[in-house]
């Protein structure tokens, strides 16, 4: 006869914390991902002049959009 484990009140806490802490840290990095997106995407909507007034050229603009979203 098997015998099936029963998770004490402690137990079943600490999961929940674990799966609270991974929901939540999983939210922030899709934050940072979106923030990510819209910045390069922002990014390449500046003009010329805009680009120049923080030191960048468009093809530095290029590169920086053209980087995957996941990467910082």
């Amino acid at each position: 006869m098997t015998t099936i484990p029963t998770l004490s009140r402690n137990d079943t806490f600490a999961m929940a914390d674990v799966i609270s802490s991974l929901c939540q840290k999983s939210a922030e990095k899709v934050r940072e991902w979106r923030r990510r997106s819209r910045s390069r995407r922002d990014l390449m909507a500046l003009s010329n002049r805009d680009l120049w007034d923080i030191r960048l050229t468009r093809a530095d603009a290029k590169q920086e959009a053209s980087k995957p979203f996941w990467q910082g």
